[in-house]
């Protein structure tokens, strides 16, 4: 009898383990199965895309890049070179400024405004942000010269700014262009903010571009799309499909000033530790891991069950089941730098200063923390989580440098936005997987939180995985092709927001409503 009840036990729990896997299996294929493919907008009869054959695209994009539009730091640009940038696109969009349909406004000397007018006022305006302003180059660092616009045998165009921001700005322009020179019909307006400092913080651009559409009495987008994450080969683990990432969120940021107070004298007479020994104590516990895991709280959980279909067998069956495997593919994320950075705070030790001669005992040592911080937490929480990281060294201040961020809202899915961007997406680059997604960095969003909910941010350029350095890195660059379908995006999203009852919002799915 004993034998039997023991017998029935295991037989039990065989069941339960064999029930727990078919569920398992069949949550994978039933709930997130493999979707076909869209076509190709170039398969496509009603659709006319703009190429490159004459390489006007190209070559108007090269010139672009050889103007050193330089950002160095908050509110300091070189005005010139960026007034003769200013010029360059007046005479190379001419269609653009003659358009009737087509003003342009110069914000603060600097930054432009286009405001295309469309014949039907009740639709809702929206609003596409690009910069044209760049980061600084280490030139000797360079393959090519980083100014130069070059386009070499592999079929690449190599310069400051091919992937950050004027591949997006020219791009804009040159649909903008196409679509005036064939007298295109607006149906919904829609502004064009191009700001000349995003890379300082749009102290000077984005942001007096806000207040000067709020006070011409524009109070109301349908939506925003600016930069944002990219679409990214071989770097969401699971899957060997390139993913576009949509961002529905962007992180905040703050940075953090770690200061030690030591004695000086000489070197000879040391004391047992001096200030930079003492603030490297502090400094080594912030690590990228420091602020606690979050996955399953925010919108990542959206991007895991986004790439759960396209997945391999083995990857579905976690994606597919968080609620057993949520744990396990947290701990998955944390291995990976890039998928680590949408699952916590981020913290980056990025300076450290002391000491003026090796014989002299260093007074203060100081080291900046920069932390990104996580969609649901705040600058308070994370200030909080520093001073008790280092609460027992009383020999440690912490302080705040600049004006810190808060997290950006989560913006729905289940919008007019959403779609025309996921759509323009899947058009002009089929084979691409469209998920839900965070914007690690600061774009010029921040600026224009009040005007709509349906804030997006994405960028149309390809970056494979070893390519992931060459932004704001060396030798950055874009490949021919995906300039010239980058232009046919614009092209799309522009097209697309004209329809009042976009196609796609009938595709999503049922968490995205």
């Amino acid at each position: 009898m004993v034998k039997l009840t023991i017998a029935t036990g295991a037989q039990l729990v065989t069941v339960a383990i064999g029930l727990l896997g078919l569920i398992i299996i069949l949550r994978a294929v039933i709930f997130f199965p493999t979707p076909p493919d869209p076509v190709d907008c170039r398969q496509q009869s009603n659709h006319t895309s703009i190429d490159n054959t004459d390489g006007r695209l190209v070559n108007r994009f090269i010139r672009a890049l050889r103007f050193r539009t330089i950002t160095r730091a908050p509110q300091v640009y070189d005005s010139q070179e960026i007034k003769l940038f200013i010029e360059f696109l007046n005479k190379s969009f001419p269609a653009v400024h003659t358009s009737p349909s087509i003003g342009l406004t110069i914000i603060n000397e600097h930054s432009l405004l286009y405001h295309i007018r469309g014949s039907d006022p009740s639709l809702k305006p929206y609003l596409l942000l690009a910069h044209m302003d760049v980061v600084p180059a280490e030139e000797d660092k360079w393959h090519s010269p980083p100014y130069d616009g070059t386009v070499r045998p592999d079929g690449y165009i190599y310069g400051r700014g091919t992937v950050d921001l004027k591949d997006v700005l020219m791009g804009i322009l040159e649909s903008l262009e196409f679509l005036a020179e064939t007298r295109h019909q607006f149906r919904r307006s829609f502004y064009v903010a191009i700001g000349h400092d995003e890379e300082g913080r749009g102290l000077d651009g984005a942001r007096q571009t806000a207040s000067y559409l709020r006070n011409s009495g524009v109070t109301e987008f349908e939506y925003i799309l600016d930069e944002g994450p990219f679409i990214l080969e071989r770097v969401i683990m699971g899957t060997s499909r390139s993913v576009a990432m949509i961002g529905v969120t962007e992180k905040g940021f703050v940075n953090v000033r770690l200061t030690a107070n030591g004695k000086v004298g000489h070197s000879s007479v040391p004391p047992p530790e001096t200030s930079i020994v003492a603030l490297s104590r502090a400094v080594a516990k912030f690590t990228a891991y420091t602020h606690p895991n979050q996955f399953g709280r925010g919108p990542e959980r959206q991007l895991i069950e986004s790439i759960a279909p396209y997945a391999t067998f083995a990857y579905k069956l976690l994606y597919a089941n968080l609620w057993l495997f949520g744990p396990l593919v947290s701990r998955l994320m944390e291995t990976d730098n890039t998928m680590n950075s949408f699952i916590r705070t981020s913290t980056a030790v990025t300076m450290f200063k002391s000491g003026v001669k090796d014989n002299i005992l260093p007074g203060d040592a100081s080291a900046t923390v920069n932390h990104r911080i996580y969609p649901l937490s705040s600058v308070r929480e994370v200030l909080e989580f520093d001073r008790q990281l280092i609460a027992d060294d009383d020999r440690i201040q912490v302080e705040i440098l600049g004006v810190p961020i808060e997290p950006h809202p989560i913006s729905p899915r289940n919008r007019f936005g959403y779609q025309v961007i996921r759509e323009s997406i899947r058009e002009v680059f089929p084979q691409v997987v469209v998920i839900p997604g965070v914007m690690l960095a600061a774009t010029d969003t921040r600026w224009f939180l009040n005007f709509t909910r349906n804030i997006y941010r994405f960028s149309p350029a390809i970056i494979p995985r070893e390519d992931m350095d060459r932004f704001h890195g060396h030798d950055e660059r874009i490949s021919v092709d995906n300039y010239v379908k980058l232009v046919n995006f614009y092209h799309h999203i522009i097209i697309g927001s004209d329809d009042s009852s976009h196609r796609g919002f009938s595709s999503l799915a049922k968490d995205e409503l």
